[in-house]
C-alpha cells in the first residue's frame, strides 16, 4: 500500500506542472504586442493622413437608373409578299424615310391597274348619265316628257357618282398597297439586327418585324428616388432652373455623360416608396446605350463653406461614425463626427472637425486611442528609400521622389522579383504586404546584430 502511494506522488507532480504550464495567464495588452505608443517595439505606426479643408460640395441624390431610347420602332410589313431585297446595313444610322426593304410589287400593280380601269368605266357611265339628264331637263321645259323621267335620271346620276367615288377609294387603296411594297424607316435612329432575309415571304401578321430602330440622340435615363427626396426636387422643378444629372458606369467611378432632369412621374410607387424620374442626355459620343444600367447622380443643391475630408477617413463602429485625428504630438485620438452630403470620394462634416485638422486615411487597422503615428505619403512606408541593392535607407525626400520610388518598386513587383503571390494583389494590398515584409526583415536584422 505504501509503495502504491509513493508511485502516485511523481505522477501528481507532473500533472500539476503540466496544468500550470498550459493554463498560465497571458500577457496583458500593452505588455506585449501593440501598445499605445505604436508598434510593440515602440516605433510609431506609419499612416497616411489628409487635412480637413473648407470648400463647396454638391448636394446630390444617387440612384440606380436604366438607359432608355427616346424612340423604339419595330419595322413590320403592312402587306403580304415576297421580299426582294434588304438594302440596309445592320447597325447603321438611318434617317426617317430611308429605304429598308422592297417587296415584289407586281401583284399590287395588277390590282392598281384593275381599280384604275374600273374607275374609268364608271366615270364614263356617269358622264353619259349627266348628258341625258341635261337633255331631259330641256325636254321637260318644253313639256315634251313627264317629270318622273327627269327624277329617275337624276337618281341615276347620283348612283353613278357614288360608284365613281367608290372606285376612287379602291384606286387609292391599291396605290397605298403598292407604296407599302417599299418599306421605309418611320423614325431616325440606329438599325438593329436584320430579322428576315431576302427571298422569304413576309406577312403583315408576322410577330417579328423586319428590324428594330432605336433613337439614341438624344437618349433618356429613367431612375428612382425615395419619397423623402421628392420635395427638394419638385421645389427646383417649379423654377426655371433645370437640375443637372450625371450618369456613371456600374461601379460609379467613370462619368459617362451629363444631362438635365426632364420630368418626374405623377405618383409614388406604394410598394417601394419611390418615384420615377426621367433625365435627357444629348449622347453625342454614344456612350449611353439602350437598356444599360447606370448610376445616376442628381444635383439638387450646392453646400458652401463646408468642412471636407476624404471618404477613406470615415470609420464606423459601435460608437457611431468617427475619425482618427492626428494631434500636434503625432498621437491620434478618436473623434466622433456628424456627416453631411457625400460627393464622390469627398464627404462634408457637419460637426466634429474644423479646418486644418489632420485625419488618418490609411493605416487605421491597428490604431488605438493615443497611439503614436508617423504620417507618410503614399508609397513612403513601402519603398523605405531602397537603393539598387534592395537595402533600406532613410526614406526621405520630397513627395514626388517618394512617389517615384514607389513606382519603381511597383514595377519590380510586376516583374515578379518579390514572388507571384504579391504580384496578383491590387496596389493597396501590395503596400500592406511590402510593409509587412520590411518589418520582418528589419526585425531579423536586429536579432542577428544582437546575437553577434
Amino acid at each position: 500500500m505504501k509503495k502504491k502511494i509513493l508511485w502516485l506522488i511523481p505522477i501528481l507532480l507532473i500533472g500539476s506542472a503540466a496544468f500550470w504550464f498550459y493554463n498560465k495567464p497571458v500577457d496583458q495588452p500593452g505588455k506585449s504586442g501593440l501598445s499605445k505608443h505604436g508598434n510593440g517595439d515602440g516605433k510609431p505606426l506609419p499612416v497616411q493622413a489628409a487635412a480637413a479643408k473648407i470648400g463647396d460640395i454638391d448636394v446630390s441624390i444617387n440612384a440606380l437608373g436604366t438607359v432608355t431610347a427616346r424612340t423604339t420602332a419595330t419595322v413590320k410589313s403592312r402587306v403580304d409578299g415576297l421580299l426582294l431585297r434588304v438594302p440596309f446595313r445592320e447597325g447603321q444610322l438611318i434617317k426617317a424615310g430611308g429605304l429598308l426593304a422592297e417587296i415584289d410589287p407586281r401583284p399590287f400593280q395588277v390590282l392598281f391597274d384593275q381599280a384604275k380601269g374600273q374607275l374609268i368605266r364608271d366615270q364614263a357611265l356617269l358622264d353619259e348619265a349627266k348628258l341625258d339628264l341635261d337633255r331631259y331637263r330641256g325636254l321637260l321645259a318644253k313639256d315634251s316628257i313627264a317629270k318622273q323621267q327627269v327624277d329617275v335620271q337624276e337618281a341615276l346620276v347620283r348612283q353613278d357618282e357614288g360608284t365613281v367615288k367608290t372606285d376612287k377609294a379602291q384606286l387609292d387603296n391599291a396605290q397605298l398597297n403598292l407604296d407599302f411594297t417599299h418599306i421605309t424607316a418611320p423614325v431616325s435612329g440606329i438599325l438593329g439586327l436584320r430579322q428576315v432575309d431576302a427571298g422569304n415571304m413576309i406577312h403583315a401578321a408576322d410577330a417579328t418585324g423586319l428590324v428594330v430602330i432605336t433613337q439614341t440622340q438624344p437618349i433618356y435615363v429613367v431612375f428612382t428616388i425615395t419619397a423623402d427626396d421628392i420635395s427638394a426636387v419638385v421645389a427646383h422643378m417649379r423654377t426655371s432652373e433645370a437640375l443637372s444629372v450625371d450618369a456613371f458606369d456600374r461601379d460609379g467611378k467613370i462619368k459617362l455623360a451629363s444631362g438635365k432632369l426632364l420630368t418626374i412621374d405623377n405618383q409614388i410607387d406604394v410598394t417601394t416608396g419611390t418615384v420615377k424620374l426621367k433625365a435627357e442626355f444629348t449622347n453625342a459620343d454614344s456612350k449611353l446605350f439602350p437598356n444599360q444600367f447606370v448610376n445616376a447622380r442628381l444635383h439638387v443643391n450646392t453646400l458652401h463653406k463646408a468642412v471636407l475630408i476624404p471618404a477613406a477617413a470615415i470609420q464606423r463602429g459601435t460608437q457611431g461614425t468617427y475619425v482618427y485625428v492626428v494631434g500636434q504630438d503625432q498621437s491620434v485620438s478618436v473623434r466622433p463626427i456628424t456627416l453631411g452630403p457625400v460627393s464622390g470620394d469627398i464627404v462634408a462634416v457637419e460637426k466634429g472637425l474644423v479646418d486644418g485638422e489632420q485625419v488618418v486615411t490609411d493605416g487605421t487597422d491597428k490604431l488605438r486611442e493615443g497611439a503614436k503615428v508617423e504620417v507618410t505619403t503614399p508609397g513612403a512606408h513601402v519603398d523605405a528609400g531602397r537603393d539598387n541593392h534592395g537595402q533600406s535607407g532613410s526614406g526621405g525626400g520630397s513627395p514626388e521622389e517618394k512617389q517615384k520610388r514607389w513606382a519603381e518598386l511597383n514595377a519590380r513587383i510586376d516583374r515578379g522579383e518579390f514572388g507571384e503571390e504579391i504580384k496578383k494583389l491590387p496596389e493597396e494590398e501590395r503596400k500592406l504586404k511590402m510593409r509587412e515584409m520590411r518589418r520582418q526583415r528589419e526585425g531579423g536584422g536586429t536579432n542577428s546584430q544582437n546575437s553577434q
